[in-house]
């Protein structure tokens, strides 16, 4: 008789480089691989610990004298938007939101190229060609959909105007906002702000809980507005922390401010059916 024997994930450390978020400072990464059959309860459980998903890899900073960056989610039933974030939502009313499996396409790599032309242009991904982009979006274990954002305003007849698309995984406890980019051309749009206000409407609409956005740096221009949105919540200290103004919390920086690799493997909490391998 053949039995399956539980899933123990192994964990790896990424060699250090530059830090794309705080000038001067280098960045590593604790990163386990997501296949087979127990990936989605994987992907659940780390995400609540501050994980990652990136294809097929799920991952955390860990950096080795710096503790700055902070997985965030929001509270889908405390939320409530703030007066700039409903005009937001007005500025918006006339786009159409579709989900679809994750496929992508050339619109969607024409808009990614312009929008990481636009506004990363030195980044990581400032060299991703339309296969790695397809990679990105179609390589993925897990429960995913590809939310667009799309306009009837198109010099195209029969084709809609596609504005903004994000990556998007469903995990047991809310949606986790994997990747998104806009139409840098609509700045005044606020099209950033407006994909996690409708993240947040889905979710709520899904009786979720929580919306996932990533990490939030303390101090870093390119993060900063995640802190405005309210019934924020961060993963510090092995637990999620109300945040409701970022005043109250600073990049933390001091060379003593990350425990061993052995140790924050060993913290990790997996499900019944897992071990852990460090």
């Amino acid at each position: 008789m053949r039995h399956t024997l539980p899933l123990a994930p192994q964990f790896y450390v990424t060699a250090p480089q530059p830090c794309p978020y705080l000038e001067g400072r280098m960045e590593r990464k604790l990163f386990t691989a997501l296949q087979g059959d127990h990936a989605e309860i994987l992907n659940d459980a780390l995400s609540k610990q501050g994980f990652r998903r990136s294809q097929n890899v799920l991952y955390r900073p860990s950096c080795a004298d710096c503790a700055a960056c902070l997985s965030a989610r929001v509270r889908v039933a405390d939320f409530k938007p703030s007066k700039s974030q409903r005009r937001t939502l007005r500025k918006n009313s006339d786009l159409e939101r579709n989900a679809t499996a994750p496929w992508a396409t050339e619109s969607q790599f024409e808009l990614f190229r312009r929008y990481l032309d636009s506004r990363h242009a030195d980044g990581g991904m400032a060299d991703m060609d339309v296969f790695e982009f397809a990679a990105m979006v179609e390589e993925t274990p897990v429960k995913s959909r590809v939310v667009e954002y799309t306009t009837g305003q198109t010099d195209t007849p029969g084709k809609d105007a596609l504005r903004a698309v994000c990556l998007t995984d469903v995990l047991d406890d809310g949606l986790s906002m994997v990747y998104s980019f806009y139409d840098p051309d609509l700045a005044h749009k606020s099209l950033g702000t407006y994909i996690i206000l409708d993240h947040i409407r889905i979710a709520a609409e899904a009786g979720l809980p929580y919306v996932y956005l990533g990490y939030w740096v303390p101090g870093s221009p390119k993060m900063g507005y995640k802190s405005g949105f309210s019934a924020l919540e961060i993963y510090s200290g092995g637990q999620w922390k109300p945040m409701e103004r970022s005043q109250g919390f600073a990049a933390d920086t001091h060379p003593l401010s990350v425990d061993p690799i052995s140790e924050q493997v060993a913290r990790i909490n997996l499900p019944d059916t897992m071990a852990t391998k460090p």
